[in-house]
C-alpha cells in the first residue's frame, strides 16, 4: 500500500524513533510495514524511506540504489531493509554530495558524512546483521538513520545553504510544495 510521506514540518520527523520491539510487533505486521515502505519509496522514485517519513516513529528503514547504478554502479544490487540500525563504526574520512529527502521537495544541499559506516541491524528475515557500507551506500544510509534521530539533511548544511534555502523550508512546512507523489503535513 502507497503511504502519505510526510513534509518538512511534521513533527514525527523531529521525534526520536522507538526501537522496535519485534516480538511485540509481530513479524508479519513489520513485514507489511516493510513492504509498504517499499512500495511508497518506489513511487515516489526516492531511494530510501525511512519510517517517521510515513508517519511511523519506529526505527525503520529501507534503501535501494538499484536505479541509480548509471551513476554508481557499486550500487548493483545493493538493497536494504533494516529494523533497529545502529552505526557501530565510521571512518574519519568524509566525502561530501547534493543529497535532497522526498519529505523536503526541490531541496538540496551539500552535506559531508563518513565515507564508510558499519552497521548492526534486524533485516527483513529478522536476523540480526552486521555490515559495513561504503561511499553511496554508507551516505543512504546514514541519511535515512538521521531520520530516525528526529534530524533531516539540512541540519548538516552550510549556514549560507541553510539562508538560502529557509524559504522554501517554510514554504514546505506551510504544505505549499507539489510532487507527483502522496503527502502529508502533520500539525
Amino acid at each position: 500500500m502507497i503511504l502519505p510521506i510526510y513534509l518538512y514540518g511534521s513533527p514525527v520527523l523531529r521525534e526520536v524513533a522507538e526501537k522496535v520491539d519485534v516480538e511485540k510487533e509481530g513479524k508479519e505486521a513489520l513485514s507489511k510495514m516493510l513492504a509498504d515502505m517499499r512500495e511508497t519509496m518506489k513511487q515516489a522514485d526516492g531511494c530510501g524511506l525511512a519510517a517517521p517519513q510515513v508517519g511511523i516513529s519506529k526505527r525503520v528503514l529501507v534503501v535501494d540504489g538499484v536505479d541509480l547504478v548509471d551513476r554508481f554502479p557499486e550500487l548493483k544490487g545493493f538493497a536494504r531493509q533494516m529494523i533497529n540500525p545502529e552505526i557501530v563504526e565510521e571512518s574519519e574520512e568524509t566525502s561530501e554530495y547534493n543529497e535532497g529527502c522526498l519529505s523536503i521537495p526541490d531541496v538540496d544541499a551539500d552535506i559531508v558524512r563518513p565515507k564508510t559506516i558499519t552497521v548492526e541491524y534486524i533485516n527483513e528475515n529478522f536476523e540480526p546483521v552486521k555490515e559495513t557500507f561504503t561511499d553511496f551506500a554508507a551516505r543512504m544510509i546514514q541519511h535515512e538513520m538521521d531520520h530516525l534521530d528526529g534530524i533531516v539533511f539540512t541540519d548538516h548544511a552550510s549556514q549560507i545553504r541553510k539562508k538560502m534555502i529557509s524559504g522554501k523550508l517554510h514554504n514546505i512546512a506551510k504544505g505549499s510544495v507539489r510532487t507527483h507523489y502522496k503527502v502529508k503535513l502533520q500539525k
